[in-house]
């Protein structure tokens, strides 16, 4: 079934528990203390260890900690006296997966036992599944093993090597530019640009100048002649993101540059022929978008050639504990963090939650809680207020003093430190670690972004290289 560690320092203990363990299959080592578990972990390399906390020499959490940093996939049951209920808190923290309380039943101990051994089994099934589709479809970037994701992977993959137009429709947050971006990657197109525009975010006075380019003096501010992003995309891939916001006579605009397959820069004459594939994506209902005569039928069937639809989070939760350990890797990466775990009440919380924003808002509650966690284990007190079911201004972060108690000056440095901080993180993430493109969002200077990591404790290795 499985190979299990047991260590205590009591004899009596140890054998009983191997008996019966050993009586439901198991194979199990012995250890007397946590340095001898050390050594014994090194060679037996077991799938699960029964760990005391009370031990002379090398305690429990020294040997926990030990021994997870020799296997970091190993789960460890916390074995402790009712006194030291707090040490059991505190392992679970550095990565146990649960305690139990002396003296306890042994049914209990075989529940808690089988539990973890089934998510052990689950977790290599995703992996092993992951890799599998890693292996068909290619999409690796996008982490997910649920029924209505792999349908998704099989349409990707039938028109990433076809040089069609592609609708993709999905709520806001669901990757639809990572779909378009992977599309792309797959693609002829793959050596050449891939550029993604939000139509929404156009205003509408620039939006020929933006899509088409202006020569010198075109108008008041034309100071120079400017490509547009057809033209900057020649040869690849234009991403129109939000295509469902465009108002009506900018609609006129873009169905005759894809009609004609030509374009004309602002002030200019002479014309540029285009190879350009779109890929289009709205997160609003574009067929009931024409009925109401917000969206040009004719433009919408100039996208909709092939279409493509994201489930929502909420309809491939099977998804969510994938995601999980892909974003925490992620983000310990990226932003320099050494959380390596996260407490089975917290997955819970995650699992259970709708996610009304989708992926993007899970990134956020798994960055959150991250920065605010503690020993390297996230804990479901780590996890933002909603996700808990709480009032946003009703709950402070754990361990945080509640600052409604100070001086208004130090609430207000308190707050704006804490807001400060997590906007740094969540731009280092969107923008991949890249200092100079996250100074820019933020409206400071690299030096003032570097100063700011430094003083929030964000990638110290990184900048010392720097």
């Amino acid at each position: 079934m499985a190979k299990i560690l047991i260590t205590d320092d009591e004899q009596q203990i140890r054998r009983i528990l191997s008996v019966m363990l050993k009586e439901h299959g198991h194979e199990v080592a012995e250890a007397e203390s946590g340095e001898r578990a050390v050594e014994v972990n090194a060679e037996f390399r077991p799938d699960l260890a029964l760990l005391d906390i009370n031990m002379p020499g090398m305690d429990g959490l020294e040997t926990l900690r030990a021994l997870i940093e020799q296997n970091p996939k190993l789960d460890c049951i916390m074995m402790t006296a009712y006194g030291t209920i707090r040490s059991a808190v505190e392992a679970m923290r550095i990565g146990a997966f649960d305690y139990l309380t002396k003296p306890f039943d042994n049914d209990e101990l075989l529940l808690i036992i089988n539990r973890a051994l089934e998510l052990r089994r689950l977790s290599s099934e995703v992996e092993e599944l992951r890799a599998e589709l890693s292996t068909r479809y290619g999409f690796n970037e996008i982490v997910g093993i649920s029924p209505k994701l792999q349908a998704v992977f099989r349409q990707m993959a039938k028109v990433a090597g076809v040089d069609a137009t592609v609708l993709i429709e999905g709520e806001s947050g669901t990757g639809k530019e990572m779909v378009a971006r992977a599309i792309h990657r797959r693609s002829q197109r793959a050596s050449k640009p891939f550029v993604a525009v939000n139509c929404g975010a156009i205003p509408q006075a620039l939006f020929e100048s933006e899509f088409f380019g202006h020569e010198r003096g075109a108008f008041t501010d034309a100071r120079e002649a400017r490509s547009g992003r057809f033209e900057q995309s020649q040869g690849g891939t234009l991403f129109l993101d939000e295509v469902g916001e465009l108002p009506l006579d900018m609609q006129v605009k873009l169905l005759r540059a894809l009609q004609e397959k030509e374009i004309t820069r602002v002030g200019g004459r002479a014309s540029l022929k285009l190879d350009v594939r779109v890929i289009a994506a709205t997160n609003v209902d574009l067929e009931r978008a024409v009925s109401s005569g917000r969206f040009r039928e004719d433009l919408y069937w100039r996208l909709n050639v092939v279409r493509l639809t994201l489930p929502p989070l909420r309809e491939r939760r099977e998804d969510i504990p994938t995601l999980i350990d892909h974003l925490m890797e992620r983000f310990n990466r990226e932003l320099g963090l050494n959380v390596n775990a996260i407490s089975m009440d917290a997955r819970r919380l995650l699992e259970a939650f709708d996610w009304p924003g989708n992926v993007r808002e899970l990134e956020n509650a798994i960055c959150s809680a991250m920065i605010m966690a503690e020993g390297g284990t996230v804990t479901s007190s780590d996890l933002p207020p909603r996700i808990r079911g709480e009032a946003e201004a009703a709950t402070s972060a754990s361990g945080a003093r509640d600052i409604t108690k100070g001086t208004l000056a130090d609430a207000v440095r308190e707050a704006t430190e804490k807001l400060e901080k997590m906007m740094v993180v969540s731009r280092l993430a969107e923008f991949g670690g890249n200092r100079t493109a996250t100074a820019d969002s933020l409206g400071i200077s690299r030096k003032t972004l570097f100063n700011k990591m430094r003083q929030y404790g964000l990638g110290d290795e990184e900048l010392e290289d720097g």
